[in-house]
């Protein structure tokens, strides 16, 4: 972290972006000691407004004893983050470790990692997780905010969210006043994307909200072309003032880049593969999700609230590529093999419902809820396995060549879990200054899987209880402090997609300790929280030290630490957010196989997991019209297998802008990402020995108008 405090600085010294489609561009205020905007983005931390990530109770992040950070949709778009793991991964703890094999999803979190352990929802629902892979939501610009909740998160969401937990927020219908939006930006490696979003009433009663994005790309690598489509429609309908109706229809479909990642030479990269592509000339990625929900809210006496939301979700995928490509330092050949394809067919329809109610219990302020929720998932994987082919390339000098099919693709198994649960959580006002807040979530899975090759069915029940309990202390106003205990589930491997073999075993647990302390201050324009936590996971599967052909659920892995953060509007229009982590991460009981023999990983750091990580942003409006903003994200080394001897170097990414907005209804933003060019790796693939790399320095104009 030695490194920081020069990097700190840089946003000082570049411009940077200022883009926000929906919001009234810059307009200057006279006043000679600073320069205000209308419509500069006030939100900070967020910490004095509702969120339900931390909690169903719709309290704000200082009444929460948790750590919850809100993104406001107009900062990510601000920033130019098109995307939402971009956006996330500038939440305090929160990295990207995602690849196009996991659904270009996976975070990692307060040292666990992956899609089954930091969940991500959608409007606080989730498509189930299958084969470690989800492709929904993923672009930014129908995001009202970003809520994310660190550390474990089981008693809102069910099993598999000990690490934390994101949910994307989509804007609502505004029946005010017709609004429209249009947005076109075009950059490097034939980079455009065209955004657009209206909303207004429908009669006296009613309004509707449309966003439409479409983003393409010939990429940073050869062959890297991407291309994708969001679409998310809204009716908001409120028949009386005590009942809303909301209806939405989301749809979304991707062909990411096909970049599996560079292979190391000699366990180096060598940066004369920089912009190679080692995947097959004619391969293929396509991955499609419409989300259909109906959410009523009824307000039925005084003190009691009613919610429901019913929903239809689908997604289909498909996978046809060459994805490992290993070095051979006896023939400085690459050997390219792993052509996989893949199909997964996944449909989850559900419900939940609860109930809301506010009242006082001895003369101090109490609310509840209590709910239900039930989904049903069948999802259906067809795959060319045993993966067969295989190539011998020269690095520097090769044919994309054309995939190898040797085993057909065929439908190899079928599943359906059904989900109940039940969940119940408590706020109460001891003191004026000290309330209590608890939560309870049962989950039981009920999984049926049939192989479609040999036949025959498997059957596994589930049974889990989360609970967490936390007191919020607050010795001034807009002071608080916290602890929390929290315990947590997470599988062994994706739920609904579980393996016979794996299917023996119960699910992991988990449990965190952790204290913290937040506060807004100078009239709300300054926001900073501290947190420091430890978690506990028990049940990992380990190898028998003394078989390696027997696997046993007794393993343990921990991590502690510290995570802050800080926001700050300050004189002559300039603004500062910040955030950082440090944290230890442990496994304190694992073994593997090794060949014939087990190794112990006692000690070593779990992969994809940076110890250090932070992030910087300063905005300046420098003159009327004019904004300027600067940031740096710095991610710190981590490892790439279990025995920690691939190690993924730290890095930092700068990026820098500038926006004019000569009118009201009109501007126009340049961002420039990676403004130092820096080489860096985004992810590990094919058991760490090739890289996949991040952006390099790229830049964008957008031309904005709304009307």
């Amino acid at each position: 972290m030695s490194r920081l405090p020069a990097l700190a600085a840089l946003p000082l010294l570049a411009f940077s972006p200022f883009a926000r489609a929906d919001d009234t561009p810059p307009v200057s205020n006279p006043t000679p000691e600073t320069i205000e905007v209308t419509g500069l983005r006030r939100d900070g931390l967020n910490l004095d407004k509702a969120s339900t990530a931390g909690s169903r109770l719709g309290l704000t992040p200082l009444e929460t004893p948790a750590s919850v950070d809100v993104i406001s949709g107009d900062e990510v778009r601000e920033r130019g983050d098109t995307r939402v793991m971009d956006a996330v991964s500038r939440a305090p703890g929160f990295t990207s470790v995602a690849t196009p094999g996991d659904g270009n999803s996976a975070l990692s979190a307060r040292g666990f990692t992956g899609v089954d352990s930091v969940k991500q929802l959608y409007d606080g629902t989730q498509l189930s997780i299958g084969a470690g892979t989800s492709t929904f939501p993923f672009d930014t610009w129908n995001v009202d905010r970003i809520e994310v909740l660190s550390g474990p998160a089981s008693v809102l969401y069910g099993s598999g969210a000990i690490g934390g937990a994101v949910n994307i927020v989509p804007r609502k219908p505004d029946g005010s006043a017709l609004q429209n939006n249009v947005q076109f930006t075009f950059g490097s490696d034939n980079t455009f994307r065209e955004q657009a979003d209206s909303t207004g009433p429908l009669g006296s009663t009613a309004a509707y909200r449309l966003d439409v994005s479409h983003n393409s790309s010939d990429g940073y690598v050869d062959r890297g072309q991407s291309k994708s489509t969001a679409i998310s429609a809204i009716v908001q309908w409120d028949p009386r003032p005590d009942l809303h109706f909301t209806f939405s229809e989301d749809y979304g479909q991707q062909n990411p880049m096909g970049y599996f990642g560079t292979p190391l030479i000699d366990g180096q990269l060598d940066t004369r593969l920089d912009g190679r592509n080692f995947n097959v000339g004619d391969a293929t990625i396509n991955w499609t999700d419409n989300w259909a929900r109906i959410k009523t809210e009824w307000n039925a006496t005084t003190g009691l609230t009613l919610h429901n939301e019913a929903y239809w979700l689908y997604s289909n995928r498909h996978w046809r590529e060459a994805e490992g490509y290993t070095f051979q330092p006896d023939t400085d050949l690459v050997q390219r093999d792993t052509f996989i394809e893949i199909y997964h067919n996944e449909s989850q329809i559900g419900d939940r419902a609860d109930a809301t109610y506010d009242s006082t219990i001895l003369g101090r302020n109490n609310r509840a809820v209590v709910g239900f929720e039930f989904s049903s998932v069948r999802f259906e994987h067809s795959n060319d396995s045993p993966y067969g082919g295989r190539e011998q390339l020269d690095p520097f000098d090769f044919s994309p060549g054309s995939f190898i099919d040797l085993a057909g693709t065929t439908p190899k198994f079928r599943t359906h879990t059904q989900q109940y649960s039940g969940f119940a959580e408590d706020r109460l006002e001891i003191l004026d200054n000290l309330s209590l807040v608890g939560g309870v979530r049962t989950d039981a899975y009920d999984l049926r899987r049939d192989s479609l090759v040999a036949g025959g069915r498997t059957k596994k029940d589930f049974l889990s209880t989360s609970y967490h309990v936390g007191a919020v202390y607050n010795p001034i106003p807009h002071l608080a402090l916290y602890a929390q205990y929290a315990t947590a589930t997470d599988p062994v491997g994706s739920i609904i997609t579980l393996s016979p073999h794996s299917q023996q075993f119960d699910l992991s647990t988990g449990r965190e300790v952790e204290v913290g302390a937040k506060q807004t201050f100078w009239d709300e324009r300054g926001e900073w929280t501290l947190a420091a936590y430890r978690i506990v996971k028990n049940k990992l599967l380990i190898t028998d030290p003394t078989d390696p052909d027997i696997t046993e659920q007794v393993g343990q892995q921990s991590s502690r630490g510290i995570e802050a953060s800080f926001a700050l509007a300050l004189g002559g229009g300039w603004r500062v957010e910040a955030n950082g982590t440090i944290l230890g991460a442990r496994f304190d009981d694992f073994t593997e196989s090794d060949g014939a023999t087990t190794v112990s990983r006692k000690g070593k750091i779990p992969p994809s997991v940076p110890e250090q990580a932070a992030n910087a942003y300063v905005t300046w409006n420098f003159l009327p019209d004019w904004q300027a903003r600067a940031g740096v994200r710095y991610v710190g080394k981590s490892y790439a297998d279990n025995a920690n001897t691939l190690t993924l170097p730290a890095y930092e990414v700068v990026d820098t802008g500038l926006t004019w907005a000569p009118t009201p209804r009109f501007g126009v933003d340049l961002r420039l990402f990676n403004a130092l060019d820096q080489t860096y790796v985004a992810a590990p693939y094919n058991g760490g020995t090739q890289w996949i790399l991040g952006r390099p320095r790229a830049v964008e104009v957008t031309l904005r108008s709304s009307f």
